[in-house]
C-alpha cells in the first residue's frame, strides 16, 4: 500500500489516504539541461523567435548539469530502479536523456552494444554514449514543448535523430517530418494542457512502474498546474513550481478509478496451503457460536 495525503480527513483536516500499490506509478520528471536558446532567451523573450536557435542543443554548461544529475541518479540508486526513460524528441531533451540515464562512453568493442548517442551529436564535442546498463529510452511527441512559432521548439526529421541516437526508440512517432509545429500558430495553453493530460494517461497504460520523463519547462508548468487540485494548497504550489534546467522531481500518480490492473508482485493471497483456520481468534469465534445465546453475557 501507499499512503498519500488527502485534502480532508475524518475531522475535515488534512489526513493520510491509503491506495493499493498496483494503482500507483512513480514518475521522475526532468527538465532538459541548459540549451543555447536559454542563455539569451532568459534575458530577452524575443530571442526565442530567432531561427538561429532551431532545435536548440545543450551548452557546455548544460552538459556539466547533465554530468551532475547523472552522478546523483547513480549515487542514490535511482538509475537502477528506472524501468523506462521517455524523452521529448528534440535535440536538447534527447542529449539530456542519454547523458543522464545512458551507459558509459561507447568504445565499440561489443557488437551488441548499439550507441545511444554517436560522438559529437549536435556538435556537442562529447564522446559516444553506450546503451549498456541503460534503461530503454524512447521518444514521444506528447511531451514536447509548447508548439509553434518558436524555432527552438521545432524538431528535425526522425531520420536525422535516428542517426544521432541509434539505440533510442522512435517507433512511437508517426511522421518523419515535424507536422505539429506551425510557424505562425502558437499552441493554446488549453491545448497544451489537454496534450499533457493525454500524456499522463498514456504513462498510466505503460506496464513499467518507475518511469523517467525528460521534457520542457513550459510543458511541465502548464500540465502540472492543471493537476493536484484535490491537494492541500501548499502541495499544489510545490507541484506547480517552475523547473530549473536539469532539475529532477519524483512524484506518484494514482489511479482512483475502479478499472482493474495487475496486482503488485509483493501481494500474497494467503491460505496456502488451504485448510481449516485453527488460529486462537478463529477458535474463540467458533466456541462463541457453540454457546447458547442465553449463556452469553
Amino acid at each position: 500500500m501507499l499512503v498519500v495525503f488527502s485534502p480532508t480527513g475524518m475531522d475535515g483536516n488534512s489526513g493520510p489516504s491509503l491506495y493499493p500499490l498496483h494503482r500507483c506509478k512513480t514518475i521522475h520528471l526532468v527538465r532538459h539541461a541548459q540549451g543555447i536558446h536559454n542563455v539569451e532567451g532568459e534575458k530577452n523573450y524575443k530571442v526565442y523567435m530567432s531561427h538561429e536557435y532551431f532545435d536548440a542543443h545543450l551548452t557546455p554548461l548544460g552538459w556539466q548539469q547533465v554530468d551532475n544529475l547523472r552522478k546523483h541518479v547513480q549515487a542514490t540508486g535511482l538509475l537502477k530502479k528506472i524501468d523506462l526513460v521517455v524523452s521529448s524528441p528534440l535535440l536538447r531533451t534527447l542529449q539530456t536523456a542519454v547523458g543522464v540515464f545512458g551507459g558509459d562512453d561507447y568504445n565499440g568493442s561489443n557488437m551488441d552494444n548499439v550507441p545511444l548517442m554517436v560522438a559529437n551529436a549536435g556538435n556537442c564535442g562529447r564522446s559516444a554514449i553506450s546503451s549498456l546498463n541503460s534503461p530503454p529510452i524512447m521518444a514521444v511527441e506528447l511531451c514536447r514543448e509548447h508548439l509553434g512559432v518558436h524555432p527552438c521548439d521545432k524538431r528535425r526529421s526522425i531520420g536525422e535523430y535516428q542517426f544521432l541516437f541509434p539505440a533510442v526508440d522512435f517507433s512511437a512517432i508517426e511522421t518523419d517530418e515535424d507536422v505539429l509545429w506551425k510557424a505562425d500558430v502558437r499552441e493554446t495553453k488549453e491545448d497544451l494542457i489537454a496534450r499533457g493530460s493525454k500524456f499522463f494517461n498514456w504513462l498510466w497504460t505503460r506496464k513499467e512502474k518507475e518511469i523517467a520523463v525528460v521534457t520542457h519547462s513550459g510543458f511541465l508548468y502548464h500540465t502540472l498546474s492543471s493537476l493536484g487540485n484535490d491537494c492541500n494548497p501548499s502541495v499544489k504550489k510545490e507541484i506547480c513550481q517552475h523547473f530549473a534546467n536539469c532539475e529532477l522531481r519524483s512524484m506518484v500518480i494514482v489511479d482512483k478509478s475502479m478499472i482493474g490492473s495487475d496486482l503488485p508482485a509483493t501481494n500474497y493471497p494467503g491460505k496456502i496451503p488451504p485448510g481449516p483456520d485453527l488460529s486462537s481468534d478463529a477458535a474463540d469465534e467458533k466456541a462463541e457460536k457453540d454457546i447458547p445465546n442465553s449463556d452469553l453475557k
